[in-house]
């Protein structure tokens, strides 16, 4: 904007009612929401581009609020975000905005009308401010680790060539239970609320082992249903095993062993992902850790919390 535009903005301040003067006070009050960055930004620890030191990198100027570096190796340009899912974003006072869409939980549509931004932009949003989340997980269970898996109809939303006739919406897959068109999710807790969760592509012993066996700690007692999968993992890795049938007046064996959390954690997931009417499979990883971020910070989530998690900031949980 320049001085003309800014002297006629100003000389209409006056035609302002009382309301609309308090609203104008308190919104100049506020932080600018680009100097806010600074709040999310990773640390610099070199150049993304030849992986130089720190130490190589100058200060070239600042843009869109955010500081700029030059390598004295490479000669590129890059700033905190390059090496993150949020680099070349623009609308980045927007950002905020879309964060709360994502604590809200709303459509792709919904959330564009609310920030003010396309409908595509707003889908690329939703995707790159999930990414970095996937890894946000716990990476050590000890103690009493619940396990289960649950499954969502496998789906190929938004593609045009189909393997498949397509279904209509709300329709049901060919089989049930362990069927080719069932996507296994494997979800591990344990009773301190560390969870972790697995898309799996086949819900065998050695897919099951490949996720448990780096996760769960050599001494802890490993509780599950009657399934086969979880007792080979046990075997194997010498680890005690309680198998809990979940039916009706043996939930709960010996005072402590139970699966109730992780089907607890199943049917939150399971009740929350209903809104989004089916979700491509090729997709269901970011909607594992959308979820992920919601029961981490639970009701003091703040739109920081998930442009943190979206720059890779947030620790393993």
């Amino acid at each position: 904007m320049n001085r003309v535009e800014f002297g006629h903005l100003l000389s209409q301040v006056s035609q302002l009612n009382g309301r609309q003067r308090s609203r104008l006070q308190a919104a100049l009050g506020q932080p600018a929401r680009l100097d806010r960055l600074s709040e999310v930004l990773p640390e610099v620890k070199g150049c993304p581009h030849c992986q130089a030191p720190v130490s190589q990198l100058i200060g070239w100027g600042r843009q869109r609020g955010v500081q700029r570096y030059r390598c004295k190796v490479c000669r590129r340009t890059s700033n905190a975000l390059s090496a993150t899912h949020l680099a070349r974003l623009h609308k980045a006072d927007r950002w905020w905005d879309y964060a709360q869409a994502l604590i809200d939980g709303v459509s792709i549509r919904a959330a564009a009308r609310q920030c003010g931004i396309a409908k595509n932009t707003a889908f690329l949003w939703r995707h790159r401010f999930l990414k970095a989340a996937i890894g946000h997980q716990a990476l050590h269970e000890q103690g009493i680790v619940e396990v289960d898996e649950t499954f969502f109809l496998q789906s190929f939303k938004g593609q045009r060539h189909l393997p498949r006739p397509a279904r209509r919406r709300g329709g049901i897959g060919v089989t049930r239970g362990t069927g080719p068109d069932q996507i296994p999710v494997m979800v591990v807790r344990d009773r301190e609320g560390h969870t972790a969760d697995f898309q799996l592509a086949k819900l065998d012993a050695d897919h099951v082992i490949a996720a448990l066996q780096p996760l769960v700690d050599a001494e802890a007692v490993l509780c599950s249903d009657g399934a086969g999968v979880y007792a080979s993992f046990a075997r194997r890795c010498s680890i005690t095993h309680q198998v809990v049938r979940n039916l009706p007046g043996r939930r709960v064996r010996a005072g402590a062993f139970h699966i109730q959390n992780v089907n607890a954690y199943h049917h939150r997931l399971k009740e929350w992902m209903a809104r989004f009417h089916g979700v491509a499979t090729r997709y269901l990883p970011d909607y594992l850790a959308w979820r992920r971020i919601l029961e981490r910070y639970q009701h003091h989530i703040q739109p920081l919390h998930c442009l943190q998690e979206a720059v890779g900031s947030a620790t393993n949980a």
